[in-house]
């Protein structure tokens, strides 16, 4: 009988020493060699990987720390850009009140330099009217006179009058 081929007698669970040990020799070998060559690779590989993950790892926890930084930072600058906006916001609100209540008080000075010089100027022109007044009533006084005395008054007589007439205008209008 062959011993490599099976026979119709033969049962599955019948060991064959020969099949056997070449079977654990050629195990034996495969397992030598892939220890040797097969499983550094392998080895080398895992270890790759291994590092190649450890610096995503840290890349990625890098990142996150630089993000963390870039939004407090942007948060800072926001809160002081707000800062900013609300001071140049209330500056602007004194400069405006500041400048209205410099026209207010250069309108009122106005008005009131206005009211001076108008009351300057009706007092002017009443002084003047007066004096007018004055020239005008002793002019008809001196020609009434002369119509009642029938003759030229003269130089003297006349501003004598006139300052008699002046002098009862004045007591007449106080």
């Amino acid at each position: 009988m062959i011993p490599f081929i099976a026979s119709e007698s033969a049962s599955p669970v019948d060991v064959q020493l020969l099949t056997l040990g070449t079977t654990i020799v050629v195990f034996v070998v495969f397992l030598l060699l892939a220890m040797k060559f097969v499983w550094p690779q392998i080895l080398k590989g895992l270890d790759q990987r291994d590092e190649k993950l450890r610096g995503d790892l840290e890349a990625a926890e890098e990142a996150r720390q630089q993000a963390k930084s870039a939004l407090a930072e942007y948060e800072q600058e926001l809160l002081s850009a707000r800062t900013e906006a609300g001071e140049m916001i209330a500056k602007a609100r004194n400069d405006a009140k500041a400048a209205a209540e410099e026209l207010r008080e250069n309108n009122t000075r106005e008005l009131a330099e206005l009211k001076k010089a108008a009351a300057t100027d009706i007092e002017s022109a009443k002084k003047a009217a007066i004096s007018d007044l004055h020239a005008e009533a002793s002019t008809l006084a001196v020609a009434i006179a002369s119509k009642v005395l029938g003759r030229e008054l003269s130089a003297t007589d006349q501003q004598s009058l006139v300052d008699e007439s002046l002098a009862e205008l004045t007591r007449s209008s106080k």
